[in-house]
């Protein structure tokens, strides 16, 4: 599948040749594969590897491992906003539009956000706070959508919800669980069936944001 380069990393880079691009698209595609799989540490030869080009192409395009994470982390959090977008614009029904991005959302790999953002990123610049900005907006009005419909419980928010997506797509550790992608879809069935209103409990503390995730509260 190909990967188009995010929307805030556009606006600071050079315009590259189609073929090039084609690369840069391809690496970040594999590095967040492969990153989902195995954490930000995975070497940066396997990414080239799976990316079909040779370590000279990535190191070209990504001087070093912080600037891939970078840009990977910008790829997962614009496209993730895109799915949201698209599919408020699509769907009549705002629950059913919600369940389409939350499956939706499995095909960006999101569940290489929290171990990216773990990892030496500079949180605070401003590609990424504006790619967490958008994404926070498109996010929340789908699940506003949702609400103002009745069928989505009061008691989340973004923060809750993305958490909730990234912790259920990503592979347990070991080798055990290579099928793993089969079950996803089913547990993130189970998964929005509890977000539906009126809700059967009360949840302790409060509902979080993505900037709460940001701060770590």
């Amino acid at each position: 599948m190909t990967v188009p380069p995010t929307h805030a990393a556009k606006a600071t880079q050079p315009r590259l040749r189609a073929d090039a691009q084609r690369n840069r698209e391809r690496i970040v595609a594999a590095a967040r594969e492969i990153m989902v799989e195995h954490g930000a540490d995975v070497p940066l030869d396997e990414v080239a590897r799976r990316a079909g080009v040779g370590n000279a192409t990535l190191y070209r395009h990504f001087p070093d491992r912080a600037d891939l994470i970078h840009h990977v982390t910008l790829s997962v959090m614009d496209r993730t906003a895109d799915r949201a977008e698209r599919a408020l614009a699509a769907e009549d029904d705002a629950f059913q539009a919600l369940r389409v991005f939350v499956h939706a959302a499995v095909e960006e790999r999101i569940g290489a956000l929290c171990p990216l953002l773990s990892d030496g990123v500079d949180k605070d610049h401003p590609d990424l706070l504006a790619a967490r900005d958008r994404l926070e907006r498109s996010v929340e009005a789908l699940m506003g959508a949702a609400r103002e419909s009745g069928r989505l419980r009061a008691d989340i928010a973004v923060g809750d919800l993305m958490v909730a997506i990234t912790q259920l797509t990503r592979p347990l550790p070991g080798s055990g669980c290579t099928d793993f992608d089969r079950f996803v879809h089913r547990h993130l069935q189970l998964f929005l069936d509890g977000l539906m209103a009126p809700a059967r409990s009360e949840l302790p503390g409060s509902a979080a944001t993505l900037e709460d995730l940001r701060q770590g509260r």
